[in-house]
């Protein structure tokens, strides 16, 4: 027996085709070495990530787009209107999307490793309790909504801008509804690398805001109100497109019936709280970082000349939410290429998936530096000819920069912690880079230093060196072969169970004359103890 004395259980409880056999390696001579070609699978892994990555970039220019349009017809209600909404869609990302984004990615992990393993029956289940997580969640967040302007006058906002806040997300309570159903369907697809459907959903979605924003603004007279009904109709339409994709193809008939949960109650709870242990997590991580550039919007208005540096800052931020389109991307592939991977069992290729993943991410920072500095003086020109507004984000975009030389990577970093279902892992360095790093630099080099509005942008630079510092060392002392059995447990693939037996998995260690059996938790990686056996 181990000297944790749980050896002989975990042993009882794991699969054998958990416990490799031990055997003799032999070494591949430099000729086979030659022929194997050790670049052709990283191009190919290269490939697969872009093969997957430019139809959700398409995807996200696309609703990019619809954004800018809403922006657009808001601003040409004038002033009032324009804060309004401006005022509700931040408080709408904090206090809902962000919330309903996170905790749908809880079941990411859980389909991609589903579609790896071979069982595709999970995704179904996954997909019809995530839903109903996320309309659960909206519950209270409706309620929230609907009491915004009184929470909005307690904190000292104008009484008009207030008013015009609370019209916009009034009518803008629909669409908790529909992004009940939009994030887990857009998973749930992209999981089995079906990312195509989901630019042309877009596409024709977008076709029609246009079109809508002009009746209900300009002809009907309808105002704020108009473009946050148009926005809903735009959701509707693109849930519309993805729900007849997915039953109209065969998609649905791979992954079986959406009409049984054939699921024993023993199983039903074991994946309810195999959901809820990744949603939960998720939804921090998310928000944490959503969160922060709120803040730092607010913090503005404490700035010198906050009209100016608040333009700026939504300015920048509009800018940083362009740029990061493609990083989220390249982070939702590498996330499916990494499930799918260690699903299937194949710990190698997995990590090969994260590295490439990781090296395309600092390109696309690269990429990002090489952008903001070439458009630094020309860029605000395209919202605004104010001289100072100018000045403070030409002045700002090359730190912006050279912090997407971190959060381009760290971003892909979190693709690869969500798919090999480490969400904790990820909330943990969100906090500690965004909070424990990011939030004192910006505060002490803008009001103590008086940097002022450079000192704020100083502070995320701060948080995306931290950020993916801490990304990198995790995902470089990850172990893979642990996280392919952590896989094959979360999918079913090695029986049930919520015991503290069940919790361990015993790995075989070759080394020199020994033989090392270690036994890890398959909740948070930790060694829990050794035995060692001389040959």
């Amino acid at each position: 027996m181990c000297e944790c004395g749980v050896l002989t259980q975990c042993r009882h409880h794991l699969p054998t085709h958990l416990t490799p056999l031990l055997r003799k390696k032999i070494p591949k001579t430099s000729n086979e070495v030659d022929q194997a070609g050790w670049l052709v699978p990283i191009v190919e892994e290269a490939r697969s990530l872009l093969a997957l990555s430019l139809p959700m970039i398409l995807s996200g220019l696309l609703l990019y787009l619809r954004s800018m349009i809403s922006m657009l017809f808001l601003g040409r209600l004038g002033r009032l209107p324009l804060a309004g909404g401006s005022l509700a869609l931040g408080f709408a990302n904090i206090s809902g999307y962000s919330v309903l984004s996170g905790l749908a990615m809880g079941m990411e992990p859980i389909c991609a490793q589903a579609v790896g393993a071979g069982h595709r029956n999970v995704l179904t289940r996954a997909l019809q309790r995530s839903i109903v997580l996320l309309l659960i969640a909206s519950l209270p967040i409706s309620a929230l909504w609907i009491s915004m302007r009184q929470l909005l006058l307690a904190c000292g906002q104008d009484p008009d801008i207030a008013t015009a806040a609370q019209s916009y997300i009034l009518f803008s309570l629909p669409d908790l509804l529909l992004q009940s159903f939009l994030h887990p369907i857009r998973i749930y697809l992209r999981t089995q690398s079906i990312t195509l459907p989901l630019s042309y959903a877009a596409f024709f979605a977008l076709i029609f805001h246009f079109p809508i924003n002009y009746l209900l603004v300009s002809i009907l007279g309808l105002g704020i109100e108009g473009v946050a009904i148009a926005s809903v109709l735009v959701n509707f339409n693109l849930l519309l497109f993805l729900t007849l994709y997915t039953f109209l193809s065969d998609v649905s008939k791979r992954t079986g019936d959406f009409d049984a949960d054939n699921a024993s109650s023993n199983e039903t709870l074991v994946e309810w709280k195999s959901l809820l242990n990744l949603a939960i997590p998720s939804c921090i991580s998310v928000c944490l970082e959503w969160w922060w550039y709120e803040i730092m919007i607010m913090l503005c208005g404490l700035l010198a000349d906050p009209k100016s540096t608040i333009a700026s800052m939504g300015i920048l931020i509009q800018t940083t939410s362009l740029i990061y389109i493609f990083p989220s991307s390249l982070s939702y592939s590498v996330s499916t290429r990494v499930g799918n991977e260690l699903g299937a069992s194949q710990p190698d290729r997995a990590s090969r998936a994260a590295r490439v993943g990781i090296a395309c991410g600092a390109a696309l920072g690269v990429i990002a530096l090489c952008f903001t500095i070439i458009v630094r003086d020309i860029w605000a020109r395209q919202f605004t000819s104010d001289a100072s507004i100018l000045h403070l984000t030409a002045s700002v975009l090359p730190i912006l920069g050279i912090a997407e030389l971190g959060n381009c990577p760290q971003t892909t970093g979190c693709g690869i912690l969500r798919g090999s279902a480490r969400p904790r892992a990820a909330a943990n360095i969100n906090l500690g880079a965004f909070y424990g790093v990011g939030m004192p630099v910006a505060v002490g080099l803008a009001f103590w230093a008086r940097k002022g509005f450079t000192g704020m942008w100083l502070g995320m630079l701060a948080a995306q060196m931290a950020c993916v510092m801490f990304m990198v060392v995790s995902v470089k002392r990850t172990d893979w072969t642990l996280q392919a059995q952590r896989a094959q447990r979360l999918t079913g693939k090695s029986g049930g169970g919520s015991d503290d037996v069940d919790n361990k998995i015993c790995v075989v260690i070759e080394k020199d004359d020994k033989v090392g059996f270690k036994i890890m938790d398959t909740e948070d990686g930790e060694e829990t103890g050794w035995m060692w056996l001389s040959l």
